[in-house]
């Protein structure tokens, strides 16, 4: 019997309309497009603007996105996982709210949280049920309503970070296509650097907390700009050559879009020209979980079956990971 293995068959997305540009930034706080531009690469970022809307309802317009071009009815689908730091409330599970937004009822959903490892984390766990041969079609959506938790009197996160969803299917294969290894990591001293102080059972809501501003993002940059810079590199690495793949044999680097210098330092580590990475946080800023899938869903069409593809991803907590997988369809 031939080999199972997790293929991603489709790639789905949304955008929210409103573009927040670095000039608007620049009027919130003491920062220009330049810096930005020369620091991050960043030079504009998707926001969630309409009111009453959530993380759900992106990342429900990508699933019903992914859908309609993969052909796939909202019953066939086996489980939905939704790769979120931004849930629509601490529960139920946006997942859940996803699923039954896209009329998926025959299938069970939760939440994963891994940060901006979120996307590579769920790809991992996905793998796990389709190579088993239990389930047919995992969807797997990542979305992210980052301006929800980034306080914009805060010069060193608001820049970073736009709001959108992406989302794949993921599906058997017994061709030489799909998920081929991956490599995930963590070590919880990070959580230092990068975390929400208040909300949590640690430090529960309150009207201090609130008069504090804790319930926001909080970042020591050059901290995490040094694991970043280190880990991810070195295991986008780390899997090239344990599979002996050389620089030239790798199609696609598909790298979580943080940092110009971090993208560009795991490039350069795995020894692949710019022409090979797959980049467009200049439009969409940092969107946590869904920058790998977007980028997936941007450069779709450059696909070709068989590709050798590395996803490489860094988080708070801190989590990293890279994936090797071979592309599974030829986009028209």
């Amino acid at each position: 019997m031939a080999n199972i293995r997790a293929a991603i068959t489709g790639v789905g997305a949304y955008l929210p309309e409103y573009r927040l540009t670095n000039e608007e930034i620049s009027k919130m706080v003491d920062t220009s497009d330049e810096w930005i531009m020369q620091r991050i690469g960043i030079k504009e970022r998707r926001i969630l603007k309409e009111e009453g809307k959530a993380t759900s309802d992106m990342g429900a317009r990508a699933v019903e996105n992914l859908l309609e071009k993969t052909g796939t009815s909202p019953e066939e689908v086996d489980m939905l996982i939704c790769a979120t730091i931004t849930p629509d409330m601490n529960l139920p599970a946006t997942a859940n709210i996803i699923a039954h937004k896209t009329n998926i009822h025959n299938a069970w959903s939760f939440d994963l949280n891994a940060a901006c490892s979120g996307f590579i984390f769920s790809l991992s766990t996905a793998t796990q049920f389709i190579e088993s041969g239990r389930y047919k079609k995992v969807v797997i959506v990542a979305a992210e309503k980052m301006s929800s938790i980034i306080n914009y009197e805060d010069r060193t996160t608001c820049p970073l970070f736009g709001d959108g969803a992406a989302a794949v299917l993921v599906e058997p294969s017994t061709e030489d296509v799909g998920v081929i290894d991956y490599i995930n990591r963590v070590d919880g001293l990070g959580r230092h650097h990068l975390h929400i102080k208040a909300g949590g059972s640690l430090k529960p809501a309150s009207e201090e907390t609130v008069k504090n501003k804790e319930h926001y993002l909080y970042q020591e940059g050059q901290a995490v700009f040094k694991a970043a810079v280190s880990s991810m590199a070195d295991v986008a690495a780390e899997i090239m050559e344990k599979h002996n793949i050389s620089s030239e044999d790798v199609a696609w680097l598909v790298p979580h879009q943080a940092n110009m210098r971090i993208i560009e330092a795991t490039a350069r580590r795995m020894g692949i020209s710019k022409k090979q990475v797959m980049i467009n946080i200049r439009k969409y800023g940092n969107t946590t979980a869904a920058t790998i899938p977007l980028c997936l869903w941007d450069y779709e069409k450059q696909l070709k079956k068989g590709d050798n593809i590395i996803l490489a991803a860094f988080g708070a907590g801190f989590t990293w990971g890279s994936t090797y997988l071979k592309w599974a369809y030829d986009s028209e």
